[in-house]
């Protein structure tokens, strides 16, 4: 870290405060640049901190430079930070957004007439598409089918070119791909009849007015010199295409990515770009972010464990090809992230009898961590599907916790805060009061509804106070930011900032759980979070039959482990409904995470609603007691140790506080958090046991071999010589 600059307006003190990595990003103004950045490693931090000092500096035209990500809300964010860092001007939007933007202004010059009308769903045209050819659909066929057309247009796919690369692909909505075909033709010649398109022509003409007019290419590359890609393992081929397009040969090119968290190639989405820059910009600088700034050090060893778990399988995979005279794939190294949190709570990791068991058992889990301050707009239960959101959405309603379902109705769709927008624009046109924006804000909405103290209850009332509540609070967060830079925040500014947000969709926080897939949660973080759901079937889902298909499920995952700063519940259920027989196991790719929390396989079974063990599982004879009372031992420490929190310990004092000096140095030695040696619970049964062999010590809960490989001899040489120094 450096010190800040006397001058907070010198180019120098935009850097101030970044770690040396994310210093080194942000100092790196000019010709291609790969930023590698971990989840949790501030990557927006970085690029909108190397922005604004290329804008300080003098290298960058904030007019000239175009920055490009791929939601709305990421982009508003984005605008909203470089606003903070006194770079204003700079253009942050999605490359739809971008597209359009440079189709509307150049249609009349490159195309001529009237620009048709953007179509908002493909299903109604479809249909027509399908009835020209006599072709019967469903609704659930219909969606599929648009799905497909999406995919065949991202990847620059044709009618004529889709059945040359769509072999492989599952026969979307029941048809085969022959017919698809012809579908395809048909649903663009209505849409041609209508003079419409639809939301992927928008790249697609784009990039054709670009390839065909030399004078709009001409004008696009005068007026953005320099670009910057977030998120760039999730570029499309067309949309890699037109950006290829904007920069014409050049190299002032910045992406930011992550192949871990490719998580959308259903959509075209391939990190091959990503994984191949340096190849196409030999020049290219790498910079790789690694520090974790947002989770735990025990939640991100969890998402360590679980990719590593893969490489793993690879390296016996290119060992096993290499020695048949086959030439591997090239694999990419996954970042191993570092975090540089506090250490917080073990991660939880359960099986339930029944989908309802699973609910209610997180419900109480919320109610507790509600209880113990943690605010309910910072716990989120993510799964993979939307169907599963159902028996979470009864649990939390039946123990009053209010909920939001990421992905329903848009915050500024809703009527409340339709009707508050309304209202504090006709006040915009009159000074706030002398207490500033938020004083302000919190009389006009009182008179709608609007109290300090929130409502008892959920439903409608609950719903709107927090609608409302959330736009106070943005109130506040807005002020607050602008004191910090020596500026007054006016009702203007604040109105503004709501305009823009309601065009990009970027909705304050509201209180109240958050519901959604994992999917939707990519970009999101929570206090606390619920991976739900995690059996075979559902993690991986069921249609994931490739190692291509499965590996993509497995990013998943780990986007959802890192969605976590602190509190990370892993749960998996026997049966779908009450009384199931129990046909469901758990997902493999919670084997590695079991090993690493010293669980046993399979984890505890645990009966409605009571954190006690299930009488009629058939895992009954792998029921943990407590070696001293014989409680039911309910904790992965607990089954650890052998014994309850409350029963005294059994092993030699001494000789564990003689293995937690020596798992410190050693730790420090290799540079990682003590727990990742060997957790407090491991080092209490190897106190007790005292084991002098490999053999021994593979016994002993939270060893392993590889831990083993990795300090077994260190370890066995302390407890041989704690051996010698009671003999002497």
């Amino acid at each position: 870290m450096t010190s800040t600059p006397s001058d907070p307006q010198a180019p120098d003190a935009v850097l101030a405060g970044l770690d040396d990595e994310q210093r080194e990003a942000a100092s790196t103004l000019t010709g291609p640049l790969c930023i590698l950045a971990g989840a949790g490693t501030g990557k927006t931090r970085a690029i909108t901190h190397r922005i604004a000092y290329g804008v300080r500096a003098g290298v960058y035209d904030p007019h000239r430079l175009l920055a490009v990500t791929f939601t709305a809300r990421a982009a508003a964010e984005m605008r909203s930070r470089l606003n903070a860092l006194g770079a204003p001007g700079v253009q942050a939007r999605t490359f739809h957004a971008a597209a359009l933007r440079q189709l509307q202004y150049f249609w009349p010059m490159a195309i001529g007439g009237t620009m048709p009308e953007i179509l908002d769903h493909k299903v109604r045209l479809l249909t027509e598409a399908a009835r020209r050819l006599h072709i019967s659909t469903d609704r659930a066929a219909l969606r599929d089918l648009a799905s497909e057309i999406e995919w065949a247009k991202v990847s620059t796919l044709t009618p004529d070119s889709y059945l040359e690369l769509a072999a492989h692909r599952p026969e979307p909505g029941g048809v085969d791909h022959r017919t698809f075909a012809k579908l395809y033709q048909s649903y663009e010649d209505v849409k041609l009849d209508k003079h419409l398109i639809d939301f992927e022509d928008v790249l697609l003409l784009t990039v054709g007015m670009l390839e065909d007019d030399e004078r709009v290419a001409a004008q696009v590359r005068q007026q953005y010199r320099h670009f910057v890609v977030d998120e760039y393992q999730d570029v499309s081929p067309l949309q890699q295409r037109l950006l290829d397009l904007w920069l014409g040969g050049r190299e002032e090119l910045c992406v930011v990515g992550d192949a871990a968290q490719t998580i959308y190639s259903f959509t075209g989405a391939t990190p091959d770009h990503l994984l191949q820059f340096t190849r196409r910009h030999p020049q290219a600088k790498v910079v790789r972010l690694v520090r974790d700034y947002r989770s735990t050090p025990q939640v991100v060893q969890l998402a360590n464990v679980l990719l590593a778990d893969r490489t793993r399988e690879q390296a016996k995979i290119r060992a096993q090809m290499q020695a048949q005279g086959e030439q591997p794939p090239a694999w990419p190294d996954p970042l191993r992230l570092i975090s540089q949190r506090e250490h917080g709570p073990a991660p939880s990791l359960t099986q339930h009898a029944d989908d309802d068991a699973e609910a209610s058992w997180i419900a109480e889990q919320i109610v507790a961590l509600r209880d113990s301050g943690v605010p309910l707009s910072e716990i989120a239960i993510l799964y993979r599907t939307n169907g599963q959101s159902q028996a979470f959405e009864q649990a939390l309603a039946t123990a009053g916790i209010s909920y939001q379902l990421r992905g329903s109705e848009r915050f500024f769709s809703r009527r409340e805060v339709r009707e508050a927008l309304a209202a504090l624009r006709t006040s915009s046109l009159v000074e706030e009061s002398g207490d500033g924006v938020p004083k302000t804000v919190r009389d006009i909405l009182s008179s709608h509804g609007w109290r300090r103290e929130a409502p008892e209850g959920t439903g409608a009332v609950r719903e709107r106070w927090e609608s409302m509540s959330a736009l106070v609070g943005l109130a506040d967060q807005l002020h607050a930011e602008r004191e910090m830079l020596d500026e007054t925040l006016t009702m203007r500014q604040f109105i503004t900032e709501l305009e823009e947000r309601s065009a990009a969709q970027h909705a304050p926080t509201v209180e109240g759980v958050t519901l959604a897939s994992l999917h939707s949660a990519k970009g999101l973080e929570w206090d606390a979070v619920f991976l739900a759901g995690l059996s075979e079937g559902l993690m991986p889902i069921t249609f994931a039959k490739t190692q291509r298909e499965i590996d993509e499920e497995r990013r998943l995952l780990y986007v959802g482990i890192t969605r976590a700063r602190k509190h990370l519940y892993m749960s998996s259920a026997q049966s779908r409904h009450s009384g199931g027989r129990g046909r469901r196991s758990p997902s493999r790719f919670l084997r590695p995470l079991r090993r690493e929390l010293g669980l046993e396989e399979p984890t505890r079974r645990i009966a409605p609603s009571s954190g006690t063990v299930n009488p009629n599982s058939r895992a009954k004879k792998r029921t943990a007691t407590c070696s001293s009372c014989g409680t039911v031992l309910t904790t992965g420490t607990e089954v650890k140790r052998r014994r309850c929190e409350d029963c005294p310990a059994r092993y030699d004092e001494e000789l564990y506080e003689r293995l937690r000096s020596w798992r410190s140095s050693h730790a420090k030695e290799l540079d990682v958090p003590a727990f990742v040696v060997f957790t407090d619970a491991t080092l209490e049964v190897i106190a007790e046991r005292l084991p002098r062999t490999d053999a021994e010590l593979l016994q002993v809960p939270g060893v392993g071999e590889r831990k083993l490989e990795k300090h077994g001899e260190a370890l066995k040489a302390v407890l041989s010589e704690a051996a010698q120094a009671r003999r002497g």
